[in-house]
């Protein structure tokens, strides 16, 4: 054993001694009943609550972007800028299909189906074509992130669009968090939209298979070898070039479904591309490239980021996510999961 590892021991022991007691501050500040000193710093608890709230839930939308993202940059490195499109084409053929046809669930299935099969045309007939030249990579999908902006633009106008929901998906539900005391002494429970604990939840359901895949099944070990030894993998007969088109076609599909799960919290319009892309890349970055797991705490943490921001700091909200990637990036290069290659 060598002289480090009790050091390294001790530092992780730290780092777990603090992320308990910032669980046991954060859980204390959602359950327990303000002090007025308290209220009148963090403006209110409701305030507070829902500001951490919808950062998970942004979060939630941010990781099933990601993802896909981190799947195609982080994994097979295919710098594919033409993600954010990919994002907002799943939220336009989804908003067509629920639309037209009045069941939500089948535009949330077409927006990952359709961009799936558009994934695999990507990978086939572009990035197979353009492998180990990453900046010809990066100017090839800026046009054809460019080239999309502009068709989606002619098709659907500059319009803002919002995908319905299924009424069995609408309302608010009783969170079982004391937002606030009356008068009389009666306990006011904080309410929340039910549809964005659904994306909470599809993007934890989503988010531990995916992380089951790649680690606990043979196609997810080929996927990790592939991108390590291509050719070592190839010698022993698996074909490398079917596994990376079904990694694209997965990572371009979680990218629609998120655009039909995003429309329809949010909205749907021009520029959600861009936005979309950036957040990608710095959910990414600050995770460490090709780690579900890490695409999970960097949108955790962009998220919340976000929404706290938003709140607490609304001029320079914006502000704090490049920070955080700036500070990850001079403290851990890698990201905070990711490998050292």
């Amino acid at each position: 054993m060598s002289l480090s590892e009790p050091a390294t021991f001790t530092r992780r022991q730290g780092w777990s001694i603090v992320a308990l007691l910032a669980a046991a501050v954060l859980a204390w500040l959602v359950f327990a009943v303000w002090p007025d000193w308290l209220d009148d710093i963090l403006i209110s608890k409701k305030a507070f609550v829902s500001a951490i709230l919808n950062g998970l839930t942004l979060a939630g939308l941010y990781f099933l972007v990601a993802s896909g993202f981190t799947l195609i940059f982080g994994l097979m490195r295919n710098v594919n800028l033409a993600h954010g499109s990919l994002y907002l084409l799943g939220a336009y053929i989804g908003y067509e299909v629920a639309d037209r046809t009045g069941y939500w669930l089948l535009g949330v299935a077409a927006g990952f189906v359709v961009l799936a099969v558009i994934g695999i045309v990507l990978q086939v007939v572009v990035f197979r074509r353009l492998e180990g030249d990453d900046l010809r990579q990066t100017l090839v999908s800026i046009g054809i992130s460019i080239v999309a902006a502009d068709l989606m633009l002619a098709v659907w106008s500059g319009g803002t669009y919002q995908i319905t929901t299924p009424l069995w998906l609408d309302g608010a539900v009783t969170l079982p968090i004391i937002s606030t005391i009356k008068s009389d002494g009666s306990t006011v429970f904080l309410k929340y939209p039910f549809y964005r604990l659904v994306v909470l939840f599809v993007a934890v359901a989503i988010g531990i298979g995916l992380w089951l895949a790649m680690n606990k099944t043979r196609i997810g070990m080929m996927i990790r070898a592939g991108v390590d030894d291509r050719a070592m993998l190839s010698a022993s007969g698996v074909n490398v070039h079917r596994i990376f088109a079904l990694v694209f076609a997965m990572g371009a599909g979680l990218a629609g479904l998120a655009g039909v799960v995003g429309g329809s919290a949010l909205s749907v319009a021009p520029g959600e591309d861009v936005r979309y892309l950036l957040t990608s890349l710095v959910v990414v970055i600050v995770g460490g490239m090709g780690s579900i797991s890490g695409a999970a705490i960097g949108a955790l943490i962009i998220g919340l980021a976000e929404q706290l921001g938003l709140v607490y700091f609304p001029t320079y909200g914006i502000v704090l996510t490049f920070v955080i990637m700036v500070v990850t990036l001079a403290i851990r290069p890698q990201g905070i999961m990711g490998g050292r290659r």
